[in-house]
């Protein structure tokens, strides 16, 4: 494979049903009742009982970001780090306080991580590391606290989905950490909706108005990509702006209605000037579900701005009533027989990182494995991969297709340190 281009499509035999892939999103239900998981943010009021013994993999921006929120959470042991880039492992090592003995690099980082005494790992890497680093996590008997997308590929989420399995039979914790499902006011509408408060869908709404990242030219290999969150660029290494950024309202949306969309047509292009990767980034998009449920959503990633008071991401339901959620802006449900002036979706990005740490840390302390996040995880990774496939091609296409073909996207790791 040339180095000049990251991607290549191989054909696999289809692992999951269709029964097996709709019957996970009922489990969503559960997360709208007041006592679920996804209310974990109420974090404890005193000192932890005791401390968990984490590993960071991937130290880069974010990773650093949440490594920093793990430790103020006051119940997790900062043991051990692992980054591709020495440096940035070192660097996160020294605001963690890590023995340099546990600060591992390379590719496989991972794997000396996990054998270095650790409970639990939060993975926060380029998207397409992380289905081989939840298999290796869970064959380890840890529990896992991961980013999103779980992978950039229909194998890449059944890996993830077997895995996620077996942390739940083997009672271990697995958390996905989506922010828009913590919030109190989002939490509320959702309730309502469930109650009834719109009565019968015609039209669901959603959209995704954010920048771009850095596109430089491609080098000998990859190494130059795995940096400053260029990797979203690359739909080998970060699934594309869709899959990676796009995922948030589209999450939020399967998580509320608790369906999963049957096909998906769309057209999409690149628009950022001189692209290197080849990740597109405008969408238009049109979802169905079985039940003649209409869902449009647009993706815009681009330099510029939208307006000022404008929240990154929309979800927008329209019925008997409206009701409308997002990433920041206000959540709100006008008209109808359950009215609900909502509030303001407050610093979302850092206030839903750290309930899902709080959560995490209670789930794993008190040994409770429902392991809700990884359903509507699963379902909104295909979701959006049906979605970047069905503007790819500039049609139509449904989930059993996406499923029967089961393509794996792979990432050319030549001329990467081990």
């Amino acid at each position: 494979m040339s180095p000049r281009t990251p991607s290549r499509i191989s054909d696999q035999t289809s692992a999951l049903s269709r029964r097996d892939f709709i019957a996970g999103a009922s489990a969503t239900a559960a997360a709208l009742t007041a006592g679920n998981a996804f209310v974990g943010w109420a974090a404890e009021a005193a000192e932890p009982a005791r401390k968990i013994k984490l590993g960071i993999v991937g130290c880069g921006g974010r990773g650093a970001w949440i490594a920093g929120l793990f430790r103020e959470h006051g119940g997790y042991d900062m043991h051990a780090v692992a980054d591709y880039f020495q440096p940035v492992a070192d660097a996160a090592g020294d605001a963690l306080g890590v023995d340099k003995s546990r600060r591992f690099s390379g590719l496989s980082g991972y794997r000396r991580l996990i054998d270095s005494g650790v409970e639990a790992v939060a993975l926060e890497t380029p998207p397409c590391f992380f289905p081989a680093h939840v298999q290796a996590a869970v064959d380890a008997g840890l529990h896992v606290f991961m980013a999103k997308p779980v992978a950039v590929d229909v194998p890449g989420c059944l890996q993830v989905d077997a895995a996620a399995k077996k942390a739940t039979e083997q009672k271990r914790c697995f958390l996905v950490d989506y922010q828009m499902p913590t919030d109190p006011h989002v939490i509320e509408c959702a309730r309502r909706y469930r109650a009834g408060a719109l009565g019968a869908l015609g039209l669901v709404k959603s959209f995704y108005y954010g920048g771009l990242f850095g596109d430089p030219p491609l080098t000998q290999n990859i190494e130059s990509r795995l940096r400053s969150l260029i990797w979203v660029n690359d739909t080998a290494i970060g699934g594309c702006y869709h899959v990676n950024a796009c995922i948030h309202p589209i999450q939020a949306m399967m998580w509320v209605l608790d369906k999963v969309p049957v096909a998906a047509a769309g057209i999409s292009r690149i628009a950022r000037a001189e692209p290197h990767g080849d990740s597109h980034d405008m969408f238009g998009i049109t979802f169905e579900f079985a039940d003649g449920l209409i869902w449009t959503h647009s993706g815009r990633h681009a330099r510029g701005q939208t307006g000022p008071d404008d929240p990154l991401a929309t979800c927008e339901f329209l019925g008997d009533a409206y009701m409308k959620i997002g990433y920041g802006g206000r959540a709100l449900i006008r008209g109808g027989s359950q009215h609900y002036g909502g509030g303001t979706i407050d610093n979302l990005y850092a206030a839903g990182a750290v309930r899902n740490i709080a959560t995490f840390h209670q789930d794993v302390t008190q040994g409770n494995c429902a392991n809700d996040t990884v359903r509507m995880a699963i379902d909104s990774c295909l979701a959006t991969i049906l979605a970047r496939e069905a503007c790819l091609r500039k049609g139509r296409l449904t989930m059993d297709e996406l499923l029967k073909e089961n393509r794996r996207i792979e990432v050319n790791l030549a001329g990467l340190k081990a």
